[in-house]
């Protein structure tokens, strides 16, 4: 089973560490279909490797499309030139016809040469010889994509790793802002904070907004918040900004608001079951802040649990019509602006 984004996080962390210290192992299997901690990795172990004067006779990158195992193995065969090691890099090794070749290799590798395998968004298959030998004399680290509803506890997580804390209402923004582009939030972060002041530990909304280039006000994270008191006005009003923006899509919208509205229907099966459950249980179970409850109890109360289903399944009824299904002569911001009043009006 693969690991959750914690323990993969705390991998990636390690064995950064490790390869900073100057800690290698012989082969790294870097993979998953989530691309940022195997591509992170991979960089960390190209930085570190190797001095810049020793990189001319002894690095070699390539990528899957270009080379085959017998490449590879002899690469990997070579001994190091005025260095300590040697670094054999293979960037989206899955796209590799024969890299099951490199199984005897990998059982018995060249303790001075640091083999890399990096599959961009792929895994190896775990019941091959390669991947049992990789995972008896090397490492493996396998990232599985980290789903809509976790990103703003990942970006907790991340920005708490690079010393910074950061306001529910901004990871949320964030999130809503990136989907759940790991890559895309990293290089975002990196921008803001060279836009921050000095010493700066928290990021709020404010920080998001003004470096990020989204609008809190006029977000699909507003517009739930706004369903979810059904505050009428506020809400069509955030829709039709939405719908009219340039490259709207339904898609963008139908897919927030069904997570939503089924972490609405999830917290009231779970006050049902438990109805006195904590704060900390209710939030830990929903993978939210406590910050949002007061928001999930107005929701709870607005849409009981048959008006909740009802709305779900209005949500995949506009999804369909959003992908052309049955929509008549609809644009998709009038889609939108149709299912949003439907919503207050259930």
């Amino acid at each position: 089973m693969a690991k959750g984004f914690t323990e993969t996080d705390a991998q990636c962390r390690e064995i950064i560490e490790d390869v900073r210290k100057g800690s290698f192992s012989p082969v790294y299997l870097l993979m998953g279909e989530e691309p940022y901690y195997p591509e992170t990795v991979c960089d960390a172990i190209i930085r570190y490797a190797l001095d810049d004067s020793e990189r001319d006779f002894n690095q070699t990158v390539c990528y899957g499309t270009d080379v085959d195992a017998d490449y590879v193995v002899t690469a990997a065969m070579q001994y190091p030139v005025f260095a300590s090691r040697q670094l054999v890099v293979v960037k989206e090794a899955q796209a590799m016809k024969t890299i099951d070749g490199l199984a005897k290799y990998c059982q018995n590798p060249l303790p001075t040469t640091v083999l890399v395998l990096c599959l961009h968004g792929a895994l190896l298959d775990k019941r091959k010889e390669l991947y049992r030998n990789i995972r008896k004399t090397g490492v493996v680290l396998e990232s599985a994509p980290v789903r809509d509803y976790e990103m703003s506890r990942w970006i907790t997580s991340f920005f708490a790793g690079k010393g910074l804390s950061i306001a529910p209402d901004a990871a949320a923004l964030l999130a809503e802002y990136a989907g759940t582009d790991l890559a895309k939030i990293a290089v975002e972060t990196d921008k803001m904070r060279k836009n921050l002041p000095e010493n700066a530990t928290m990021i709020t909304a404010e920080d998001i907004e003004n470096n990020v280039g989204i609008s809190r006000q006029y977000s699909i994270f507003e517009l739930t918040k706004e369903l979810s008191f059904k505050n009428a006005a506020r809400s069509l009003k955030i829709a039709a900004y939405i719908g009219n923006s340039p490259k709207f899509m339904l898609l963008m919208a139908t897919a927030p608001l069904f997570n939503h509205f089924y972490r609405i229907l999830r917290y009231e099966a779970l006050l049902k079951n438990n109805p006195k459950a904590g704060n900390a249980e209710k939030a830990s179970a929903l993978g939210i802040s406590p910050y949002f409850l007061r928001e999930y109890d107005a929701a709870a109360a607005n849409y009981p649990m048959r008006k909740c289903m009802a709305v779900i399944s209005l949500i995949k009824e506009y999804d369909f019509k959003g992908k052309g299904g049955d929509s008549g002569e609809a644009t998709q911001a009038e889609l939108l602006m149709e299912l949003t009043a439907r919503i207050l009006n259930g």
